[in-house]
């Protein structure tokens, strides 16, 4: 299974609960197929966790078959809020719980770790970047985009000519943060929901796992009165309603109306701002089945206000490979690195 000698890059997916490692050769093929994860131990802190990362980079050298020699750069990924060149965010975050993460440059501590080449990206942004560049293959870097990745927090990324857009501290794409409108996307007597930033009615108090927790589905089991979802302790029913989504339960569709919705009012922003060629969905929220998947999306675009002009050349789809595609969208960037000086072309081989 190995690259027979060709250089490659190797893309290290951080995540709260594990790490999920990809190699990359330089001529764009994957060697990975599926997902090879072993746990990440961000809840033990920095060094424990650099050490997992180091664990996961060498096992799948070993599993792929790549002498570690031939390994020019690693792409690594984390949950946000993480500055451009990965030091997280002195706020913290929702994974990075520990005091000791506050403000922790984990891209550094790597790169020594490891003695190589080490290019950051968030988990949003990486995965942006890889459904841009499977979906428009060796058009990609002609082309712009959004995403909106739907998990424990709402993540994202804005693709532009083929590249992740960064921003000056590293936090462009951070759609959660972005307010939405809420007037007839909130039901009547509906609490205003608050996102862990502090902000209220940000798209993540909305379209995100934590917001089903703490917010839409207290409301909603109090319209729905015997509701099985009431007897179930709050963290495991958030995680159950999707399940009733996708046997066409009504409070679960109410809600996951109100989460598309929300998405829709987000990229309605995006199609003012930046006015991509595609939108892209992605997480949990969609690796569902194909009805309630296809619904959704559908809800997203009917609440997607476009022109007639954008509606002619816009897509919306959703981010394939959802457990792979950070790993691989930061193995792309990688690679980008790698390439910067050469003349622009597609980074994955179609």
């Amino acid at each position: 299974m190995g690259s027979a000698g060709v250089p490659v890059v190797v893309g290290l997916d951080n995540g709260g609960n594990s790490d999920n490692a990809t190699v990359l050769t330089v001529d764009g093929r994957f060697l990975v197929d599926g997902l090879v994860e072993i746990p990440s131990e961000v809840q033990a802190g920095p060094e424990a966790a650099i050490e997992a990362l180091a664990r996961a980079f060498d096992g799948i050298l070993a599993r792929t078959g790549v002498p570690r020699e031939l390994v020019r750069a690693v792409g690594l990924d984390t949950p946000g809020p993480a500055s451009a060149t990965g030091v997280i965010s002195s706020r913290g975050s929702t994974n990075f719980s520990q005091p000791a993460w506050r403000g922790y440059d984990v891209r550094g501590a790597l790169e020594r770790r490891l003695g190589l080449p080490v290019v950051y990206a968030n988990d949003g942004n990486a995965a942006a970047l890889y459904a841009h560049h499977v979906h428009f293959g060796a058009d990609a870097m002609r082309r712009s985009s959004v995403a909106a990745i739907v998990g424990t927090g709402l993540g994202g990324g804005v693709v532009e000519a083929g590249r992740v857009v960064g921003g000056g501290a590293g936090m462009a794409g951070e759609f959660g943060h972005v307010h939405i409108p809420l007037d007839g996307l909130l039901a009547p007597g509906q609490p205003v929901p608050t996102c862990a930033c502090g902000f209220a009615g940000d798209a993540e108090s909305i379209a995100s796992l934590t917001a089903i927790e703490r917010s839409l589905l207290p409301y909603w089991l109090g319209r729905f009165p015997g509701h099985p979802l009431a007897a179930e302790e709050p963290g495991r029913a958030a995680k159950l309603v999707r399940g009733y989504g996708e046997r066409g339960d009504e409070l679960a569709r109410q809600l996951f109306a109100q989460q598309a919705t929300a998405l829709g009012r987000l990229f309605t922003i995006a199609a003012n701002f930046t006015d991509p060629h595609a939108y892209f969905v992605g997480g949990g929220v969609v690796e569902a089945a194909p009805e309630f998947r296809d619904w959704f999306l559908d809800v997203v675009r009917e609440h997607t206000v476009l022109r007639a002009e954008q509606r002619a050349v816009a897509t919306f789809a959703l981010v394939p490979d959802r457990d792979m595609a950070g790993a691989r969208g930061v193995a792309i960037a990688a690679l980008e690195a790698l390439r910067a000086d050469a003349v622009a072309g597609p980074l994955v081989a179609g």
